[in-house]
């Protein structure tokens, strides 16, 4: 009991830590100073819809466009989620109130919307896209006033404020289709403290939109592209009609408002979108409920094995013992090497190429060095680790196949090299002429994908051979007992001993100590939302290997006890249970929270959950397998063999 006071003490220390991390913030880029008048650029980032599933950048729409178009040069990661950020023709200048202005055309001659360009802007709306535009780097984001289910007293008071990524390009009512065609910018500045004799200096610290609809008429223009907003009670929106040509203007407006957020905590209003609170009950719970889960399982295996060990070793009675069942019956076959050792070495190898990956992607994330703010920047680690981690993963692969008495070395670290990465470039090659059909942004342009490739060919597989030679040639695991020549008859298994059935128990505890974060990050991926909690999931993903590791290890001793010695693949199908689990949960989600109809966002949708799933059965795979190694390797050199 005093073993469990103490795991939980050390969870505490780890929790208050954790609860640091969670808040600090290394930011992606230098601030940005700016005096009074100078230009404040706001650009455009895409297009997105949680419905489709699919970016378009903002010119694939008619808006209003500057004079000269050009593109940020911009990072793997950014290119991948399908960012494409460009300027866009907005005038705004730092403090400098703009009452309404019109954005493109002049207000005698309406921007006129051609039959084909009416029916697109209608079918956005209806699939409900929301623009993204960035202003020092700072998305925009549209405010949300509700009233929370307080006393009565205090709804009068207080609302509470929620903030929407982007802003919605238009609504519905009925079967009509309204634009939002006038933006009112708010944004916030942080006025900086200088010298007497400087002039002031200041940064933005918050970027708000108020979207509007507007109808034409109701716009009063005059010839220096000013105009007079409507009272709100009077005006009528601006309809699209997509069976005819529209008229209609895009303006602006400009409010500047001083605020006391400091420029390194500008980002808290986008990160603190859900409720923190949930998630440190659902953390500490799942937290306590596997740590005494796994402390009760060690200390019955512990027990168990111990009375084992004494029974097997007590000299006297070692005739008796012979006639009884159990694990060290099996001793001469259970290091006996199992079929296909290539595939399974090259799978255990990507494993921990992917381990490694996943740990030093949260743990730098946790530190804050992956924020928001460096747009792209956590995919582009994550591909560079992958590649740069296979020298670990080649090793372990190489050494695995030496042990598993393999001999073709060469054939062995190309199937490491290229079993799971091509399984993955297959899938999303394939997803990628869907997206590539559908002229959406988030197709990855071929010649990102031809660097991606050198990238896979000129820097993972040499090293990956170069650790499988390594690994290759090192002394192999040592075996703490011989293998028979003859392999002993495996009596018949009790049904619980299936496959099947030790996947569905084994993936109970390690789901279920992560299946709240994984709400989160699916939100993440599939609602435009930000993720930033690396410090629950560091957590997370300590829990989530101590657990893969304890069922692993009682499922090979129960397997063991039945004398049935074929644990290599087993093991790793088993400690994958999780998987299964992550996939039920997937389809759920798609269900219940999603909004998708369509074929291709479907399919999207399927795929990428298809990779997500297949990731973590060889991360979880990989984390149980090695812990049963050890585990078997420990208790057969703990036994006398005659």
């Amino acid at each position: 009991f005093s073993f469990l006071q103490e795991r939980l003490r050390y969870m505490l220390v780890l929790l208050l830590l954790l609860h640091g991390t969670d808040s600090f913030y290394v930011p992606g880029v230098a601030p940005i100073n700016f005096h009074h008048n100078d230009p404040v650029e706001i650009k455009a980032v895409k297009l997105t819809s949680s419905r489709t599933q699919l970016p378009y950048e903002y010119y694939s729409l008619p808006f209003c466009q500057p004079t000269k178009i050009t593109y940020k040069a911009e990072n793997l990661g950014e290119v991948l989620r399908g960012d494409r950020i460009v300027n866009t023709p907005f005038q705004v200048s730092m403090n400098m109130e703009k009452k309404c202005e019109v954005l493109c055309n002049l207000p005698n001659k309406p921007v006129t919307l051609t039959v084909e360009q009416s029916k697109l802007i209608a079918e956005r709306i209806r699939e409900d896209y929301y623009v993204h535009l960035i202003a020092d780097n700072l998305p925009v984001a549209t405010r949300l006033e509700f009233y929370s289910n307080r006393e009565e007293e205090e709804k009068k008071k207080e609302k509470d404020v929620q903030f929407e990524h982007g802003y919605r390009l238009g609504f519905m009512d009925g079967n009509k289709f309204y634009l939002h065609n006038h933006l009112s910018f708010i944004l916030y500045y942080h006025r900086e403290d200088v010298e007497e004799n400087q002039e002031p200096t200041y940064r933005v610290v918050r970027f708000e939109v108020i979207p509007q609809s507007i109808k034409l008429e109701d716009l009063k223009a005059d010839e220096k592209s000013m105009c007079t907003l409507p009272e709100a009670t009077g005006s009528a929106p601006q309809e699209i009609d997509p069976s005819k040509e529209n008229q209609l203007l895009f303006t602006y407006s400009v409010h500047w408002e001083e605020s006391d957020i400091k420029w390194a905590s500008r980002w808290d209003t986008y990160l603190t979108m859900s409720d923190v609170q949930i998630h440190w009950f659902s953390i500490i719970n799942s937290v306590v409920v596997v740590f005494f889960l796994s402390g009760i399982l060690s200390m019955i295996i512990i027990r168990t094995l111990r009375k084992d060990i004494a029974n097997y070793n007590k000299e006297d009675d070692i005739e008796d013992t012979m006639e009884e069942s159990g694990w060290k019956l099996v001793h001469g076959d259970v290091f006996r090497p199992p079929q296909y050792p290539m595939i399974l070495s090259s799978l255990l190898g990507s494993g921990i190429q992917l381990f490694c990956m996943i740990l030093i992607v949260i743990f730098v994330a946790m530190l804050g060095m992956l924020s928001p703010s460096s747009r792209g920047a956590l995919m582009t680690t994550a591909c560079f680790l992958f590649m740069f981690m296979g020298v670990f993963g080649g090793f372990f692969a190489g050494r695995l196949y030496r042990t598993l008495k393999g001999h073709r070395w060469k054939k062995g670290a190309f199937c490491t090299a290229t079993l799971y990465p091509g399984v993955v470039f297959g899938i999303c090659f394939i997803l990628n002429c869907f997206i590539w059909g559908k002229h959406s942004s988030g197709a990855v342009p071929f010649p990102t994908m031809v660097a991606l490739l050198c990238m896979w060919f000129g820097i993972s597989l040499p090293l990956v051979y170069l650790g499988y030679y390594f690994g290759f040639r090192k002394q192999p695991y040592d075996n703490p007992v011989r293998t028979n020549q003859i392999p002993r008859q495996i009596p018949e298994q009790r049904w619980y001993m299936n496959k099947f059935v030790g996947i569905l128990m084994a993936g109970i505890l390690p789901f279920g100590a992560m299946f709240i974060e994984l709400f989160f990050i699916f939100s993440a991926i599939w609602e435009n939302q930000f993720y930033y909690l690396f410090g629950f999931l560091f957590l997370v993903f300590i829990i989530l290997v101590v657990s893969c590791s304890q069922i692993s290890i009682v499922m090979v001793y129960f397997q063991l006890c039945a004398e049935d010695y074929r644990w290599w693949w087993r093991t790793f199908l088993v400690s994958g249970g999780s998987a299964f689990y992550v996939l039920i949960y997937a389809i759920f989600y798609f269900v219940n929270k999603l909004d998708i109809v369509e074929f291709i966002p479907s399919l999207l949708y399927f795929g990428y959950t298809a990779l997500m799933v297949l990731s973590f059965w060889l991360l979880t795979g990989t984390i149980g397998f090695y812990a049963a190694y050890m585990f078997v390797r420990k208790i057969y050199a703990a036994v006398k063999i005659d």
